[in-house]
């Protein structure tokens, strides 16, 4: 694996990144030498499929998780940000599908923008899809979930829409993240690695109300009901822990149906 040392502006955050809190401008990585990326590379799995399909590059110690690449005046090879907790935790890997592209362009937020508690969500609703043989999209994500705006510019999170309850909660205390991110490019190789989404922090990302049935086509409107009269809340820890593991998240998935079909017919005999 080889690595370009691409070299960028230094201290220029504080002028050309106004709008950013203190925090943002002075959130800077801990994985910015090849030794760090080198030894990062050994063990977590980047890519879907072939490790040399993701390039890691090295940048300046003082490089802002909020820098936009494209306000320089010199040619820029494209990049993103990544915290390594979506890899090592959350399992994600590159590149990113059409679901998750559509949906980080629909929000109007980067990859790096959005909280690992978010992240946990979008990658269990995919696990649940695929386990009832539905098609993951981004209108029936957003039927469940609605981005709250980022407190003070911040992390931007996805919040379960109420009524509508479906994953728990990946971690309530998700810390330890920060000032752990690589910066990502595509190898000359796999040109459009990094395609199709917005690759640098969002000023306004695009806070939206939550989305009605009405707002469905036809197929998402009956797989939304689908999901959403299971009346389950489905353990997104465990939906990430089994999602290889067909036999097991089956057998998983199954207790919570049987669990949920008793608490109906008790009701049912309640009533009558």
């Amino acid at each position: 694996m080889s690595f370009t040392i691409l070299r960028t502006m230094s201290t220029y955050y504080y002028f050309l990144y106004f709008w950013a809190p203190l925090a943002l401008r002075r959130e800077t990585s801990s994985m910015t030498t090849l030794t760090r990326i080198r030894a990062f590379r050994r063990h977590p799995t980047l890519c879907k499929s072939n490790e040399t399909d993701v390039a890691i590059t090295t940048y300046d110690n003082d490089e802002a998780i909020c820098r936009d690449g494209t306000l320089f005046l010199l040619p820029q090879q494209k990049s993103t940000y990544m915290y390594i907790t979506l890899f090592e935790k959350l399992g994600l890997r590159l590149p990113f599908n059409t679901f998750e592209k559509e949906l980080l362009t629909i929000l109007n937020i980067s990859p790096c923008q959005l909280h690992h508690n978010s992240w946990a969500f979008i990658r269990a609703f995919q696990v649940l899809c695929t386990h009832f043989g539905i098609t993951s999209l981004a209108n029936m994500f957003l039927y469940f979930f609605e981005l709250r705006a980022p407190h003070k510019q911040l992390w931007a999170s996805l919040n379960g829409v109420s009524g509508r309850g479906l994953l728990t909660l990946f971690n309530s205390s998700y810390k330890g993240f920060k000032v752990v991110f690589i910066k990502i490019v595509a190898p000359d190789h796999n040109p459009f690695l990094l395609e199709g989404f917005p690759l640098y922090w969002c000023q306004s990302p695009n806070v939206q109300t939550p989305w009605q049935l009405g707002d469905l086509d036809p197929s998402e409107k009956k797989d939304c009901l689908m999901l959403e009269q299971l009346n389950i809340i489905f353990d997104t820890q465990k939906l990430l822990e089994l999602e290889f593991q067909v036999v097991d998240l089956k057998f998983h998935i199954g207790t919570y149906l049987q669990i949920s079909l008793k608490f109906l017919v008790s009701c049912f005999l309640l009533i009558s």
